[in-house]
């Protein structure tokens, strides 16, 4: 029969002129509130790119972007609708730095009605859709877009009487 250890481990520091150790935690940092809000601009972002991406494993998608329309859609593709994808896409893109550079005031009403654009146009994208891929990401999308309206809605104030 094999002879089995386990070894418990308590981290512990020492200081430079005490040489007694001492346990200690790691501190959790508070992150701002517009670092916050990039960074879910950022992860929906990577979601949106993937399931687009994901879908040109998918057979009606490759042929009716190879026909010129996108699948079940009888949307033409051509100069029009690639300016207004890009359109669609180059928003959010621009909330990445929006949420970090734009006055607190701005970024709070910007983060909160565009989050709520986006999740009505991507809950709405999913009708009709029966691919669990797409269903699944566009939740985690509409997940973070609405933790974005959580989140600026909540935003921190200061009391103006106390500057």
């Amino acid at each position: 029969m094999p002879i089995t250890r386990t070894r418990t481990r308590t981290r512990t520091r020492t200081q430079p002129n005490n040489h007694t150790a001492r346990p200690t935690q790691l501190r959790d940092t508070k992150i701002d509130v517009k670092v916050q809000l990039s960074g879910l601009w950022v992860a929906m972002l990577f979601l949106f790119a993937y399931v687009d991406i994901f879908g040109f494993y998918r057979s009606d998608i490759i042929e009716g972007a190879l026909a010129g329309e996108v699948a079940g859609q009888g949307i033409t593709i051509n100069q029009a609708f690639l300016a207004a994808a890009t359109g669609y896409i180059v928003i959010p893109s621009l909330m990445v730095i929006a949420s970090l550079m734009a006055p607190a005031k701005l970024n709070r009403r910007l983060n909160i009605s565009v989050s709520i654009f986006y999740a009505i146009t991507i809950a709405g994208l999913c009708i009709g859709e029966t691919w669990i891929y797409y269903l699944l990401g566009s939740f985690f999308e509409v997940a973070l877009l609405l933790t974005a309206v959580r989140i600026a809605w909540r935003w921190p104030t200061t009391d103006v009487n106390s500057l």
